[in-house]
């Protein structure tokens, strides 16, 4: 799969639905995607496989994933999120 093609298709699937997680996703995935590496990249993807509930609770902070992939890309989200 090309990489423009794979970075059509995580824009979509980063479109949850839910305001606050399309706020997050949405632009990491427009900007900073291109610029992870192929483990932070296969993370992104796990994190999209996740149950939004679990997403939104761990980019609030009420709670912490286990697994620490999960962890790292989720600290990559938000700290893409946080005013430059």
């Amino acid at each position: 799969m090309s990489v423009e093609i794979e970075v059509k298709r995580l824009y979509w699937h980063s479109r949850r639905g839910m305001w606050e997680l399309d706020q997050l996703l949405v632009p990491f995935v427009e900007e900073q995607y291109l610029k992870l590496d192929a483990a932070d990249r296969e993370r992104y993807r796990l994190l999209l496989d996740c149950e939004d509930q679990d997403i939104f609770g761990w980019c609030m902070r009420r709670a912490e994933p286990d697994n620490a992939d999960l962890k790292r890309i989720v600290e990559l989200v938000l700290d893409h999120a946080k005013p430059k």
